[in-house]
């Protein structure tokens, strides 16, 4: 998924808990898939940053040659700008690009077969 094109919001703002409750029919499932997604979110983030940053690792431990290296600065500001997790989840919620599945109606559905 393309985090740096998400239509999220960059501050926090007041959503309508009925447009959330859509998907599913259940507030409390919504907030439970958003939770879900948003932990995966920042996962993907987090990993995706931590790669960026190896590139500029040192293997040496000189205390001496610690410098700011201009280009890992940007790329730390450029990820602290993005949404955060949880608004890009709420944002997919909204716009019907979460999938997710009931493991209850597969187990039913097994069941009655």
């Amino acid at each position: 998924m393309n985090f740096k094109n998400s239509n999220a919001a960059r501050t926090t703002i007041t959503r309508n808990v009925k447009d959330l409750e859509e998907q599913t029919g259940n507030l409390y499932e919504s907030i439970v898939i958003i939770s879900k997604r948003a932990n995966q979110v920042s996962s993907e983030l987090k990993e995706e940053l931590s790669l960026k940053l190896q590139e500029f690792a040192t293997t040496s431990d000189n205390l001496e040659e610690v410098f700011e290296n201009r280009e890992q600065i940007e790329i730390s500001k450029f990820y602290e700008r993005l949404p955060k997790p949880h608004a890009m989840a709420v944002q997919e919620m909204l716009e019907d690009n979460i999938y997710f599945r009931r493991v209850e109606e597969e187990q039913n559905d097994s069941a009655e077969k």
